[in-house]
């Protein structure tokens, strides 16, 4: 619930927030949320504080030593993830100033990504969309791994990208506030 009131929704431009979220996005599929975020202190001292400069010189001794930590998802493929897009992180930030100068330019407008009543049940049915499949395209193309368009998607709901509090929710509208508030990060 905390994470849902406090954190969900809400917009971020910090680059290793940014990173962080995508990151553990990816350690998701196949599990509960809630098993990451239980997890979520050890995934950020395991990983540097998701300081992406720091994870990107990681090396396979590291990635061994993070095969062996039970506070975290054991996945080789996921870790060596992680260590493989802080490279391509600092390549993206270097090329358009800032992930979030990047992230934030898939925004979509309003009308054309929401119905106009997102009830619970639309939402579960909306799992990606053409948004969050070009920036999973594109990233791919960059050579990001674990980041699918339904991986995209929820990170784009995790950091306020869009607004999928439903309606009902006494979320939506201060997320919308704070949305309408941000100041998005530019090129």
């Amino acid at each position: 619930m905390a994470y849902h009131d406090e954190e969900w929704g809400v917009p971020v431009a910090d680059d290793r927030r940014l990173f962080e979220k995508i990151c553990l996005e990816g350690f998701q599929p196949g599990l509960i949320w809630l098993t990451i975020l239980r997890k979520r202190e050890n995934f950020r001292s395991a990983f540097a504080g998701f300081d992406f400069e720091r994870v990107a010189r990681f090396t396979d001794q590291d990635v061994e030593r993070l095969l062996q930590d039970k506070g975290i998802v054991r996945h080789q493929k996921k870790i060596e993830s992680v260590v493989n897009n802080a490279q391509r992180a600092i390549a993206l930030a270097d090329e358009v100033g800032s992930l979030a100068a990047y992230f934030w330019r898939y925004e979509p407008m309003a009308a054309r990504y929401r119905p106009d009543k997102l009830d619970y049940m639309t939402l579960l049915e909306l799992n990606k969309t053409d948004a969050s499949t070009a920036m999973s395209k594109d990233l791919q193309k960059r050579g990001w791994s674990f980041v699918g368009p339904t991986t995209a998607y929820a990170f784009m709901q995790s950091v306020g990208i869009v607004n999928d509090h439903v309606d009902g929710c006494e979320w939506r509208s201060r997320t919308e506030v704070l949305r309408r508030n941000f100041q998005r990060p530019t090129v």
